[in-house]
């Protein structure tokens, strides 16, 4: 009798061991990462370096929230809004539901749940470096929170893109497209999400500049649990002539706003404004209680300028948990370039006292999908090594149909790459010859820049350097060359 109480004790401390700790928001050591976007395998062509699946980033207590990146198109065909998770999940690679243009991505049900299980939030980040998502009226932004609430979080619908998972919460990560109707949806969603059994949290990632110019009304107006703040600097002169250089080699350090990140400044207290961002917390948020995190890159392929080494943050972070306590943790971008930084959100952790113990738990098996099949190549061009391709653009390639999952160039179908899908042996022969990428992304890039050049100039960047950073006819090619570099942000 006594051996079998033994045992079953010993069976209980076991098992009481082996529970993850929930997440509690009140901490100051924190760690946020987003999630979705291969930001490191943009910058490196070895697929063993590129992103995971999210399963595989949850298999130790290091990192307490992933905002999944991003849901970039508010209002897309049928209504719906659509994601695009690089090479994790997108509608080119993973199809959509019927009449729409949203991704299903209900294989990663079973890994959002399991990280859930072990204490970790998985919420949904809404916009990214993307004018698409925005407001027309108020009525739009309440039905938009009606949708988001039934596709993605406690509602209910027949189109959910994560299945039977139900998400913690919403991101806004708005660095484009206008700020009207964001108080609206996010109130909506607050009232949604209220009286639930299950806690929901609404997070955002503003620029470091005070106020956002996107979300600084809807921060003094609605209660938020957490905000990432992005610390980069106000533009001067030879930083927008520098942003102008590189964005007409390479978008992905547009997306990145090419501004210098106030980290590297961090003993100028002329460039180190997280004191505003403590007064706002205490003062102006509706929510006195709000924890404030400091926005970094994981890595130096994860920004433009800006990154610092893990022992450099760690003493930023923690100096300025003593300093503030509103502190609540450091954010990174993103999960790819923290693994392939050599584990950076660990470092940085064990720097705020946390815990980076490994859970006890095996891990998910993967959940990549597969996509066998056959397709028809009637109409479609033959892959070319001079043509640079973008998410959704189809080739034939020794006679099979392929999808490019995300913006490539020289990579050939079926090669180490893993950017294109098979879709499985051509049914009818090739029909015209290769064309160039579409030609939408120069004006999307002339639009953002010129948002950038305003934001700038609003914060006291000079007036005379903007027509320095007018992309010319000359630039068009190199900018259309990387338009899936968009959905590859910034900090």
């Amino acid at each position: 009798m006594i051996g079998n109480l033994l045992a079953l004790a010993t069976l209980g401390l076991a098992y009481g061991a082996s529970q993850a700790q929930a997440y509690d928001n009140s901490r100051s050591d924190n760690i946020a990462v987003y999630y979705g976007q291969n930001s490191y395998g943009v910058a490196n062509s070895n697929p063993s370096v590129w992103q995971k699946n999210l399963g595989s980033y949850c298999q130790d207590d290091v990192i307490n929230v992933f905002p999944l990146a991003f849901l970039n198109v508010f209002f897309s065909t049928g209504g719906l809004p659509e994601i695009n998770m690089a090479n994790t999940c997108s509608g080119s690679a993973n199809g959509v539901f019927p009449g729409t243009s949203l991704a299903n991505c209900q294989f990663l049900a079973a890994d959002i749940k399991a990280c859930q299980a072990r204490g970790k939030l998985v919420t949904l980040s809404l916009g990214g470096a993307t004018g698409a998502a925005s407001f027309s009226s108020d009525a739009q932004a309440t039905a938009f929170a009606d949708t988001v609430w039934n596709i993605f979080l406690g509602g209910s619908s027949s189109t959910r893109p994560f299945g039977d998972a139900v998400l913690d919460g919403v991101d806004l990560d708005i660095e484009g497209g206008g700020s009207s109707g964001f108080i609206t949806f996010a109130n909506r969603l607050r009232t949604l999400t209220s009286n639930q059994s299950k806690k929901y949290y609404l997070t955002a990632a503003p620029q470091c500049p005070f106020p956002d110019a996107y979300l600084g009304a809807v921060l003094n107006a609605v209660p938020f649990d957490a905000v990432y703040v992005q610390v980069i600097k106000n533009a001067s002169a030879s930083s927008l002539q520098q942003l102008v250089r590189v964005s007409r080699n390479l978008l992905l350090r547009l997306e990145l706003k090419l501004m210098f990140s106030r980290l590297t400044n961090f003993n100028n207290p002329n460039a180190w404004n997280f004191g505003q961002w403590d007064t706002w917390a205490k003062t102006q948020s509706p929510n006195r209680d709000v924890k404030v995190f400091i926005g970094a890159p994981a890595s130096p392929s994860a920004a433009g300028s800006g990154y610092v080494d893990a022992a450099t943050l760690g003493s930023i972070a923690s100096q300025t948990r003593s300093q503030y306590s509103s502190f609540g943790g450091v954010m990174f971008w993103d999960a790819s370039q923290a693994y392939g930084n050599n584990r950076i959100d660990a470092a940085v952790k064990n720097a705020l006292g946390g815990s980076t113990n490994p859970l006890p738990t095996s891990a998910p098996p993967s959940t990549t999908p597969t996509n066998p099949g056959s397709g028809s190549c009637g109409g479609v061009p033959a892959w070319s090594s001079g043509v640079a391709y973008v998410g959704g653009n189809q080739v034939s390639y020794n006679n099979h149909l392929w999808t490019a999952k995300w913006w490539s160039q020289a990579d050939v179908p079926g090669g180490p790459a893993g950017v294109w899908t098979d879709g499985g042996v051509c049914r009818s022969k090739i029909a015209t010859v290769a064309s160039a990428a579409p030609s939408s992304a120069y004006a999307q890039v002339t639009s953002h820049l010129s948002e950038i050049i305003a934001s700038s100039v609003a914060h006291g960047a000079p007036t005379a350097v903007a027509s320095l950073a007018k992309p010319t006819a000359a630039d068009h090619d190199g900018l259309e060359s990387r338009q899936a570099f968009r959905f590859s942000r910034r900090v």
